[in-house]
């Protein structure tokens, strides 16, 4: 089955009023349909601003990057990135068509 893979980058400590920014993106993605997503720490990374992150003893603090991901159809996306744009978060995303299934 055609489907879109939708990922979105983010540091674990980012907020969208007073809660974790990839909590709310999760909660919003139900709202509308989707059914099911992840979140991933990851160990090192950087991004826009050039900055390194890694998961070492001074990282602690909460800027390590998460990487949040869905697998949606079509509509799903558009009707998930129009609700988001509402909210002017500026975070980065990607999505491209991947086929998924269950064997």
């Amino acid at each position: 089955m055609q489907s879109i893979y939708l990922k979105f980058y983010l540091t674990e400590k980012q907020k969208h009023g007073n809660q974790l920014l990839y909590e709310w993106l999760l909660e919003q993605a139900k709202r509308v349909g989707i059914s099911g997503g992840t979140v991933f720490r990851s160990i090192a990374g950087f991004g826009r601003h050039g900055s390194l992150h890694s998961e070492t003893f001074i990282e602690l603090g909460g800027e390590l990057p998460v990487q949040v991901e869905f697998i949606l159809e079509q509509r799903q996306l558009e009707e998930f990135i129009a609700t988001l744009g509402a909210y002017k978060l500026n975070i980065r995303y990607v999505s491209y068509p991947v086929t998924a299934g269950v064997a």
